[in-house]
């Protein structure tokens, strides 16, 4: 099957080896520099560079000029006037409230882990842990990268393009690490061209042989292209698969004379996209989170954008807007499933649009369990509540409007409009304006909840001793790993985990959390 490619390579000069490119310098004395801060929408352009100089120490006078050695000797170098690029963020200190010291007391290599195990157990965590990935800090100190932790943390969340402007902003061609991700980013993005062409100029920064190929086709060196492919294929230094595939990207003619491809179970993202390039997409559902951002670029089914906007908009890395968006793009062409949601949100929104309040809280009835079950409840009370608010709703309507209030960003307003409830809802509704819920019947899990606004609710010692040797990030993180542990019966570590939130100055988050956790939690129950 590749032998018209071999064939070609041969007459094109292949080499016997396919050696690693030495970087034409020891040193790259232009290296690009940090963008600035800005607030979402994110940016994607890259900030221009600065000159680096190396840091190198005069030689004593006294010593013989005969070098000890033929190594290269290890030179440092950092942009003048411009902070390291661990330090990149999207987010400035005045928009998150954090200060720049965020991670600087504590250990990379800590961090790296806490950050790729820590789980939120609800949305409003979700949103401050991208908040930490995205916050501008200086660079903690030990060894590991935290911009590449946080890289990865936002790949896994799905956040593909807060990831992308995250590594842009740092300099994707800044070493090899920073690159992988670069191109992997830019892949699931459909935008592979400017990290191709960074690999044309400095093909060190990967020793991925398959990669190689990929980019020098992609940028239109095709005869290199074909002339490494055919020296590697003939040395095995491509796996199977990736030898197929490439072979049938090089040349198209070999997908009509050759049979489909197994597709793997765990596709690399160059793999994914060759998968596509040749014809035959592989689907993302059964695939991590960031793949589903493959689906948003319109060339997928409707069905599969969907599905994507919601695994998406659970861990809050798309919009509630762009949801509605792609939920009312056409008409359902089927029932049951995924499209009864559907169904289900498009008669809420045109109840809603009409105006008619005879309506919308039968749509609203039908839509929150549908909603409920696929855990979207808070990006789509974000939505509706404030068009839900003052409206002439039967009971049971009214108090799904109630609590969608009290899931949305304007909690506080909502719990004060509140009539005099019992039970639960009196409880978030104390919860929600800052205040200790008065001595009521509450479920274990409310009651450790409602525990944090005692006043004298205390940090747990192993965070306190954390604040003070001024580990703020590392805290906030273990508060919301706490949370999780609360969240999954260890009810007293609620408690603590909101102490400490509200201790920081994470107020509305800490609100949030409490309210999206008694709901969500207890929903169904009699508020």
């Amino acid at each position: 099957m590749r032998t018209r490619l071999l064939l070609c390579a041969l007459a094109l000069g292949a080499p016997t080896a396919v050696a690693a490119e030495a970087p034409l310098a020891a040193i790259d004395w232009l290296k690009r520099g940090p963008g600035v801060s800005a607030a979402l929408p994110l940016p994607g352009a890259p900030a221009a560079g600065g000159l680096a100089v190396p840091q190198v120490e005069r030689a004593r006078r006294d010593e013989p000029p005969v070098a000890t050695s033929g190594d290269t000797p290890d030179v440092q170098s950092a942009p003048l006037d411009a902070p390291s690029a661990e330090a990149a963020g999207l987010l400035s200190s005045a928009l998150t409230g954090l200060p720049r010291t965020l991670w600087s007391a504590s250990d990379a290599a800590e961090l790296a882990a806490l950050i790729e195990r820590v789980e939120p157990a609800v949305p409003a965590l979700s949103a401050q842990l991208l908040t930490l990935l995205l916050a501008e800090a200086d660079a903690p100190g030990g060894s590991g990268s935290l911009l590449v932790a946080r890289i990865d943390r936002l790949m896994d969340e799905g956040a593909v393009d807060a990831a992308l402007a995250l590594v842009e902003q740092a300099g994707g061609d800044s070493d090899a690490a920073i690159f992988a991700r670069w191109l992997d980013l830019s892949l699931i993005a459909a935008d592979d061209e400017p990290a191709c062409r960074a690999l044309g100029r400095k093909p060190h920064l990967t020793e991925d042989i398959a990669t190689r190929i990929y980019c020098d086709a992609r940028i239109g060196n095709w005869e290199h292209a074909v002339t490494v492919y055919g020296s590697a294929e003939a040395l095995g230094q491509i796996g199977p698969r990736d030898a197929e595939l490439l072979a049938r990207y090089l040349d198209p003619e070999l997908v009509d004379a050759s049979e489909p491809l197994n597709p793997p179970a765990r596709p690399t993202p160059l793999e994914f996209h060759l998968f596509e390039a040749v014809g035959e997409a592989l689907p993302t559902q059964p695939l991590p989170r960031m793949f589903a951002a493959a689906d948003l670029s319109g060339n997928s089914g409707w069905r599969a954008q969907i599905l994507a906007a919601e695994r998406l908009a659970r861990r809050g890395t798309l919009s509630e807007n762009r949801l509605l968006g792609i939920y009312t793009d056409r008409e359902p062409a089927a029932s049951g499933g995924v499209w009864d949601r559907v169904a289900a949100v498009q008669e809420l929104e045109a109840a809603l649009t009409a105006g008619r309040a005879d309506l919308i809280g039968p749509a609203l009835l039908a839509a929150w369990p549908q909603m409920r079950s696929a855990g979207l409840l808070v990006p789509f009370s974000e939505l509706y509540a404030p068009r839900l608010q003052g409206l002439d709703l039967d009971p049971r309507a009214a108090a799904l409007a109630q609590r969608a209030a009290l899931l949305s960003p304007d909690y506080e307003a909502a719990a004060r409009q509140l009539p005099a409830r019992s039970g639960l809802m009196r409880a978030v509704a104390a919860v929600a304006q800052g205040d200790m819920p008065e001595a009521i019947p509450l479920t274990p899990a409310a009651q450790a909840v409602a525990e944090a606004w005692r006043p004298d609710a205390e940090v747990p010692p192993d965070l306190a001793a954390l604040l003070r040797a001024d580990k703020l990030g590392e805290a906030i993180l273990r508060a919301i790993a706490l949370f999780q542990s609360g969240a999954q019966g260890n009810h007293a570590d609620l408690t603590g985990a909101l102490a400490t939130l509200r201790h920081v100055g994470l107020e509305d988050t800490a609100r949030r959390a409490a309210i999206q956790q008694i709901i969500l939690s207890d929903e169904g129950a009699p508020l």
